[in-house]
């Protein structure tokens, strides 16, 4: 065995990334002990284009097996080859092409939409989005609140367009939609999974997508930090679904770390 494939596993990513949290979620899941980098939100682009020479401008990209791997849904199909154990991907043909399909239709569907209402009501209150901002940043850059989050606002704004209110009302209506898929999946399968009877890929990723509005203890986001008014309303509204609940119970049941 070569020294390189001998070296842990590195996942770089951004700390409160929905889509990190995902393939954060699976290698906890797999017990893959791996090392984490973690920069500064805007530098991650050129890091994550050097890595994946050119293929992939986002985080989280993966480190393993002599590999690089970005993207989270290819991270997992990796880590399912490399470390088949537990499985996240069912043994059955139809069940396993179902669990992938919905794995998709979360990340283009829920994904993009929960991280842009996010954004857009931490950038209408910017003393908390300071707060948030300085969680997720590396090192000392945390004590430079107003800085922080004034660069976090910036960033936010030109990067996913978050500061636009027919952008942040379609993610809404896109994440109330999101939820109406969950629960029609939950009531086709019949049981605490969406797929089998173990968790799936499918799980790991409709839960980890959902973790911005729904804000599980056991998430990356700190659930004592202060909220923006509207979002919480929004959380609110929608927090007696079965959607939201079985958000809540797959993370308390499954995200152990």
């Amino acid at each position: 065995m070569s020294a390189q494939t001998e070296q842990k596993p590195v996942l770089w990513q951004i700390d409160i990334s929905h889509y990190s949290e995902k393939v954060r979620w699976a290698l906890e899941y797999k017990g893959v002990d791996h090392a984490r980098r973690s920069p500064l939100p805007g530098t991650h682009i050129p890091i994550a284009l050097f890595l994946t020479r050119g293929a992939q401008p986002t985080l989280p990209v993966l480190q393993v097996d002599g590999r690089t791997i970005g993207d989270s849904t290819e991270i997992i199909a990796a880590l399912e080859s490399i470390h088949p154990e537990p499985p996240l991907y069912p043994v059955d043909a139809e069940e396993r092409a179902r669990a992938i399909e919905l794995e998709d239709w979360f990340d283009e569907n829920l994904g993009p939409h929960a991280r842009l209402l996010s954004f857009y009501e931490l950038i209408q209150e910017p003393e908390i989005f300071a707060e948030v901002a300085a969680e997720s940043v590396p090192g000392p850059l945390g004590k430079a609140k107003p800085v922080v989050g004034a660069y976090a606002r910036a960033f936010t704004s030109i990067r996913f367009g978050a500061n636009s209110d027919e952008a942040a009302q379609r993610a809404r209506e896109a994440i109330v939609a999101a939820f109406d898929k969950l629960e029609a999946e939950l009531e086709r399968g019949k049981g605490e999974f969406l797929v089998g009877e173990s968790l799936s890929v499918a799980d790991v990723t409709a839960a980890s997508l959902f973790y911005p509005v729904v804000v599980p203890p056991e998430g990356p986001l700190d659930p004592t930090l202060p909220r923006p008014p509207a979002m919480e309303r929004f959380r609110q509204s929608l927090s007696d679904r079965r959607g939201f609940k079985w958000v809540e119970e797959t993370f308390r049941r499954h995200r152990h770390r």
